[in-house]
């Protein structure tokens, strides 16, 4: 059962991305939240659908590697680390990403695509997340800031 685990992790969602990259989490890791890391088939779809619909045409249009600093997270470790009730990442629809460019620059040019993507987040000069949802694509455009030790989501 763990072989199949772990051949299961390594599967490609797309050409670029892999499943193991998608569910990476070294608080997981170290606080032994193992369901971190089998995630069910509905979150795995979603995940599926990100790469292929968000990631993968990032990707192409930058024509770099992008890195998955945080994609799934189960329950308990969303949680743990203080993310926000009902957050997407919680259902595989969402990853905070980061590249060569700037942050600014990443959002600018997902901005600017023909991409469809539910929300869109340049969050505090550090990464994009970007999310996408099997329901509905909502465009929502966002910068997040701190404002007095508290998170403020601005439109844009």
């Amino acid at each position: 059962m763990v072989g199949h685990f772990l051949l299961h992790r390594k599967m490609n969602l797309t050409k670029n991305f892999r499943l193991e990259e998608l569910l990476r989490s070294q608080s997981a890791t170290r606080l032994g939240i193992d369901e971190q890391f089998s995630p069910p088939d509905t979150v795995r779809d979603n995940l599926i659908l990100l790469c292929q619909n968000v990631l993968e045409p990032v990707r192409e249009i930058i024509e770099q590697p992008i890195h998955v600093s945080s994609g799934y997270r189960c329950p308990r470790l969303n949680e743990l680390i203080g993310g926000a009730r009902g957050s997407q990442h919680c259902k595989g629809q969402a990853a905070d990403i980061e590249c060569n460019l700037s942050a600014e620059q990443l959002y600018q040019i997902i901005k600017n695509s023909d991409i469809k993507y539910d929300q869109l987040i340049q969050e505090f000069g550090a990464w994009v997340h970007v999310s996408f949802s099997p329901f509905q694509q909502r465009g929502e455009r966002l910068r997040a800031i701190k404002v007095d030790g508290r998170v403020k989501y601005i439109s844009d």
